[in-house]
Formats: structure tokens, sequence, C-alpha cells
């Protein structure tokens, strides 16, 4: 099993944690990867806001790239996830359009047939490898552990771009990938909500609240970390839950969030020293120190 590997931005600097994890796992699934050269950022939906066609002239561009390498793209991003499936959409509904994107891309010597596939590693699990194949890399038994699932806006809607019609389960997928190592799966309002990244800038004080009622909705319904497969969630409720939740609770930031091969990573048994655990803002010493209880039990 191979794919056309597209990191995004945040895994390769301010969450390069994500990546080693990623990378430590993938190993374990037995899945190779060929990274994207020359790829760019997918604008995070930003900038479509202001320009959409120019977005989607960057975002099919990394798919005529992953088309000469003849692989389906792996993400490991909600939102690349998003915004290239939503651009994909587009010109694949409408010849005309794809026909003015492939004229900007034949500057560069690409095309772009529309065939390529756009899976994030959350899919992967359960349509690629199987949750019974998963579980069989399993080696820590995660039962008695609590987590809150957090799937950020653009890897749960529009979902005609996300295929959510031909595979419906991914509406729930990271709550069965969660379920699969053994720990139960909290439910809250906020999993498919916004975090607040996007408003950071231009409205933080919206934007903490997100976070706050994010994390203490999750805490109050007693999960022990969030897991995340948006790297930009994890940004934000990471590195925004300490001043969120003193200004909104009254409380301490006291809940670990999670980068998804983070959580499968621990599963397999791999040290959370090596997946980057430590390096989160949030405190993760008490987490870990169960977390190794499992491993040396």
């Amino acid at each position: 099993m191979k794919f056309a590997f597209y990191p995004g931005c945040v895994a390769r600097g301010a969450a390069p944690e994500l990546y080693t994890s990623t990378m430590l796992v993938l190993d374990k699934l037995g899945i190779e990867t060929e990274e994207i050269e020359k790829a760019a950022c997918t604008g995070a939906g930003v900038l479509q806001e202001k320009n959409q066609k120019l977005g989607d002239v960057l975002n099919i561009r990394t798919l005529a790239l992953a088309e000469q390498m003849d692989l389906p793209v792996m993400t490991i991003c909600s939102t690349c996830q998003g915004v290239i499936s939503q651009a994909n959409h587009r010109v694949n509904k409408n010849t005309d359009y794809l026909e003015e994107i492939n004229a900007e891309l034949a500057k560069e010597g690409l095309h772009y047939s529309g065939k390529t596939e756009v899976k994030h590693l959350l899919w992967i699990l359960i349509e690629d490898i199987g949750i019974d194949s998963l579980q069989n890399k399993f080696n820590i038994d995660l039962s008695g552990f609590s987590f809150a699932p957090f799937y950020g806006c653009y890897i749960v809607r529009p979902s005609d771009a996300l295929g959510f019609g031909e595979n419906p389960q991914r509406k729930h997928s990271l709550d069965m990938v969660i379920e699969s190592t053994g720990a139960s799966s909290v439910d809250y309002d906020g999993k498919t909500q916004c975090c607040g990244f996007p408003i950071l800038l231009i409205n933080q004080k919206n934007s903490l609240k997100m976070v706050s009622k994010h994390t203490g909705d999750a805490k109050d319904n007693g999960a022990d970390a969030m897991v995340t497969p948006c790297p930009l969630c994890h940004l934000n409720l990471d590195g925004y839950q300490s001043k969120a939740r003193k200004k909104n609770r009254g409380d301490k930031a006291d809940l670990p969030i999670l980068h998804l091969p983070q959580l499968i990573g621990m599963a397999m048994g791999i040290d959370p020293k090596a997946l980057g655990v430590n390096k989160h803002l949030v405190s993760t010493v008490e987490f870990v120190k169960s977390i190794k209880s499992k491993i040396t039990t």
C-alpha cells in the first residue's frame, strides 16, 4: 500500500510531533509514502474566501503532481483534506472550470485529469487497513481510558465533497478508531464544531470561548484526553487552552490534546516520548504515566 504524501504546513512547522508520530505509525502499518515535492499550502480555506480560483489552482496543482506519481494522496490534516476535497469536487463537477485550471497549470507543464483520490489517514485506517487489521497491530489495551474525539470542521462538511454518501462511516470514523483501541469515545456537542482557530486573530474573545467550551465539556463528560486529526485544531485547543479555561471557566488547562497518530502509536506500544506527546503545551505528564503503566503491565 503506497500513497503520495501531503503532510501539510503545520506538521512541517508548528507541530513537528505530528509528522514524527505519523511516520512511526505508518512504518508499523506497512504503508509506504512518497512525499509530494513542490506542493503548496492549501490556503486553509482563508485564501479561498478572497480568491477561490487561486486557491483551487494551488490545490489542483498538488493533485496534478500526485497524478504524475500515479498514486492516491494521503493527508494528515483535516483542514488540508477538506480544502483539497472541495477544490477537487468543484473541478469534477465542472469540466469548463477544470479546463480553466489546467490552462494555468500548463504554464508549469502540468495537467490534471480529475482522477486522483485524496484520503486522510483517519479514513485510510478505516477503509484501507480495516479495524480488525488495525487492532492486530495493537499491543496495548487502552480500556479504562476515555478519549474525546474532535474532528475539525473541514473533515465533516460539506459532506458531498467529502464522499460521505459513498462512505457513510467517515462521519463516525474518529469514534471508531478510538474505540478500536479498547478506550471509550466520549460523546459531547462540540466534537464536530469549529475549534475557533479561523477567527483567532480577528476575534480572540470568541475563539477562546470555543476552546474553553470544547475542552471543558469534554473534561466534564469524563475525557482523559482529546484526540484530533487536525493540527490546526491542535494548535488552538492545546496552545490556548490555559488562557481560555482560566478566562471563561476559572479552572486550569488539564485536558491533553493528542494527534491521531499519537493515540494509534501508544496503542501499538510505541514510547509516548518518541511520539512527541511531551512536546505539547498542556501537561501530559500524568496522562503519560497512566499510559506507561499499561505498557509495563
